[in-house]
Parts: structure tokens; sequence; C-alpha cells
């Protein structure tokens, strides 16, 4: 399957929709689950959602004597690990912090992802892609209102998960491009993910049937539509599409957040924050008209 760059920021614009209305149920679900816990059950319920393609690409590329080395699934394992500690980290901070502070100051990684990837790739973006970070990273600032409530210990639990998401939006396109085994590639990290989160949860929260079955539909929405669908759906996307314009698309996730909000919470925007919506995106709107060396 090949996407055009358009059609492949198109799917990661759908992404962005699928996490921004999971950020409403995260929030939900941690009241009774630890974020360990959470994090751990419902990449677990993704990858079993995404197992059978997996197993069906698996068997066509065994076929073609493209099976998976043991430096895949290494790299695989990797993704999932950075995976883990953004989610994890990220659910830790909500605990402590406001949505309007985690929504700004995950946005971070918008810059990030251009400025890791020349460093650590050697991909120069193209000249536009800096103002168009900076004015998504504003774009965001304005729409959640950051700055309005001091700095705690939960902004830095979420700080710390944006080296982690930056990261993985920079390798998991390169991985899955490595591999063209987008389906795979997903399903490998969400397993990897879900070991790693629940052996720690385990360890350290306690973990009931009651606090799961009250927050099953939360995991399981989060699992199967988040994970399942959006993680997945990003894999695939980010095989078509540079880094940086990726990391500037899946921005829109708090722009959708904030609508999910204004529906499902009577999140009110005010002038600040209609202005953060449209700066985000002329600014996604700008990434799509950029020049392409491979088109």
């Amino acid at each position: 399957m090949h996407l055009s760059r358009f059609q492949a920021d198109g799917l990661l614009l759908f992404v962005a929709l699928i996490w921004g209305s999971a950020f409403v149920a995260q929030n939900w679900g941690m009241a009774s689950v630890g974020p360990m816990s959470f994090t751990g059950v419902r990449f677990l319920i993704g990858a079993l959602v995404v197992l059978p393609l997996a197993w069906r690409e698996q068997r066509a590329l065994r076929r073609r004597g493209l099976a998976l080395k043991h430096l895949d699934r290494v790299r695989i394992t990797g993704l999932g690990l950075l995976l883990c500690a953004g989610a994890a980290l990220q659910q830790i901070g909500i605990l402590h912090t406001t949505v309007t502070n985690a929504g700004f100051l995950t946005a971070l990684y918008v810059p990030l992802v251009p400025l890791c990837a020349w460093w650590l790739l050697g991909e120069r973006p193209h000249a536009l892609v800096w103002p168009c970070a900076l004015a998504c990273l504003i774009g965001t600032g304005l729409l959640s209102g950051a700055g309005a409530v001091a700095f705690n210990r939960g902004d830095a639990w979420v700080l710390a998960s944006v080296l982690p998401w930056t990261l993985h939006v920079l390798l998991v396109g390169r991985v899955a491009e490595r591999l063209a085994a987008p389906f795979t590639v997903a399903c490998g990290q969400f397993i990897a993910c879900s070991v790693a989160a629940l052996a720690i949860g385990l360890a350290t929260e306690p973990i009931t049937g009651a606090g799961l079955q009250q927050a099953w539909g939360a995991i399981v929405y989060t699992g199967v539509v988040s994970v399942g669908i959006g993680f997945t759906a990003q894999v695939v996307g980010q095989r078509w599409t540079k880094p940086a314009d990726a990391a500037i698309v899946l921005s829109s996730e708090t722009l959708f957040a904030a609508g999910f909000g204004a529906v499902l919470m009577g999140d009110h925007l005010g002038p600040a924050g209609w202005l953060g919506c449209a700066v985000m995106l002329a600014s996604i709107v700008t990434v799509q008209l950029l020049p392409r060396q491979n088109e």
C-alpha cells in the first residue's frame, strides 16, 4: 500500500482526532486504576486488536523470504519501551496537574521532532517547518491557556514524557518503512509497552477487579480506538511522511481534545482559544503546501 503525502497526513489528522477524543476517557479511567495498570491493559487490548492483521502480514512476508530478524525485534521492542515511557509519564502527570497544562507541555515535542531529526538522522527540515512548529506550540498555548496555572510536580512528569514521545514520532515511521510491515511494528510495540507497564504496575500499584471493572469502559475505548486504531494508523501514516510534518499534524490532538471537552464536559473556549485553533489549523495547512524532494 502506497500513500501520497496528502493521504498520509490526512490519516495522521484522523489519528489526532482519535487521540483527542480519548483524552476525556483517559481522565475518567484514571479515577479507579493506577497509571501503569491503565497503560498496560489498554495497550494489551490494542495489541489483540491488531494481532490478526500482524499475523496475516507476517505470513505474507515469510512466503517472500522476509521474516523478521533478531535486530528487527529489538527495534520494535525499543519503540514499545519509548511508547510505554511516554504514555506512562503523561498518565502519571495527569494525576497531579490540569489537562490544560498537560496538553501544552506535551506539545513541546512538536519543535523537538525536526530538531532531533536534523541532529540524529541528518534530515534537514524545510525552512518553513520551523515557524510552523513554533506556531503550533503557540496555538496550543493559546488553546490551553497555558501559564494560568503555576508549574507543579505533575507538570514535571508530563515534561519528562516529551523526550520519549519525540523519539517515538521520530523513529516509528523509519522502522515501519524499513521492515515494510506496519501492522507487525504496531502490534509488537504494543506488546512490549503492555508488558513493561504491567510489570511496573503489578509491583507498584494496587490492582483490583473492582477498579478495573469501574474503569472498563474507558480502558476498552482507549485500548480499541486510541491504541488499536489510532497508534496503528500512526505507524501506517508515518511510513509516507516526514517526522517533522507528522509532529505538526499530530499536534492537532490538542485542538480535537478541546472540541470533545466542550461537547462532553462543558468546557468553554474563549477568544484566545479560538485564536489558538486558527493558528494551529494555519500551521497544518501550511505544512501540506511544503515542497518535497521526493515528489
